[in-house]
């Protein structure tokens, strides 16, 4: 049976009968008016002593949880900028190499792929893709060349990240270019970098909805290889360390270190880090003594 809707200030008392506390209760009007019970909720869940009956531990305040979405808001923009460098990189790397090697319309030749029934369906999406856009070097396209299927550097310009990750993983292995692509992102073997844009893309569909990322529980399994030409972490993260996103941050990082050298990911990082000191990391999977990490020296 559906739970009947409730009033802010009903949600406030809910709260509090909970043992929720607040510093200044006139406040959490506003926020509540702003951003749902709901979207808040796995902010607080943490922060309950008895789940079941949803009580509160000792000194649990509402301004807490709004610092947690505050944190978490400001993390996931970091992320997401992070990611579109990797996603700009991976589109660029497979047009130029494979298009250099196999011609224009490489994407099309199912002799380059791995698994026909996936080829296929990347090409049904990609003509779907390519159909349904607005971009103007697209309708230029079709505008000047009506009966010419468009080149991999249009047509791969028009689709996700989702569907490029999955377009490389298809690719054969024995392609040299498949591992020439993955030299360039730092890795050793194609299957880590195959392993990480999926789950890359998994964080990047996180963010792109808006949901909560600080101390999500990645459910996706990717490979962590054991040594890479750049310096990476001192240990190779266990299944249950990869179901945190530390490892996944330090991928981006890394991959950004290569891609974009300059950038200032780690700078903003550690700013945000200090703008809120309160957000516990561990929760995040960060370790003891990461700053001393390789990678996060």
């Amino acid at each position: 049976m559906p739970k009947p809707a409730k009033t802010i200030q009903e949600q406030i008392q809910l709260l509090q009968d909970r043992d929720m506390l607040f510093h200044n209760v006139a406040d959490a009007p506003h926020f509540l008016g702003n951003i749902s019970y709901y979207r808040l909720k796995g902010y607080w869940w943490e922060m309950q002593i008895d789940k079941i009956n949803h009580k509160f531990a000792p000194n649990s305040y509402f301004e807490d949880v709004i610092d947690f979405y505050n944190f978490d808001r400001h993390f996931r923009l970091i992320i997401f900028n992070a990611i579109e460098r990797i996603e700009v990189a991976l589109r660029t790397k497979l047009m130029y190499h494979m298009s250099l090697k196999y011609g224009p319309h490489w994407h099309y030749d199912p002799k380059l792929f791995q698994n026909a029934y996936h080829h296929n369906k990347f090409i049904a999406k990609l003509e779907k893709d390519v159909t349904d856009s607005s971009e103007e070097f697209i309708v230029k396209h079709f505008e000047n060349h009506p009966k010419d299927t468009p080149e991999c550097w249009k047509s791969l310009e028009v689709i996700t990240l989702g569907t490029l990750s999955k377009l490389y993983r298809n690719v054969n292995h024995q392609l040299p270019e498949k591992s020439t692509i993955a030299n360039e992102f730092g890795l050793n073997n194609q299957k880590y970098l195959a392993s990480w844009l999926l789950s890359v893309t998994y964080i990047r569909n996180i963010v792109a909805h808006h949901s909560r990322l600080w101390n999500r529980v990645i459910i996706n399994k990717y490979d962590w290889p054991k040594s890479t030409k750049y310096p990476l972490l001192s240990y190779v993260p266990n299944q249950h360390q990869r179901r945190k996103i530390f490892p996944l941050v330090s991928a981006i990082l890394y991959m950004n270190n290569i891609i974009s050298p300059g950038h200032h990911l780690k700078e903003e990082l550690f700013d945000l880090f200090q703008e809120f000191p309160n957000t516990p990391l561990y929760k995040m999977g960060f370790p003891k003594n990461w700053q001393n990490e390789p990678l996060w020296k």
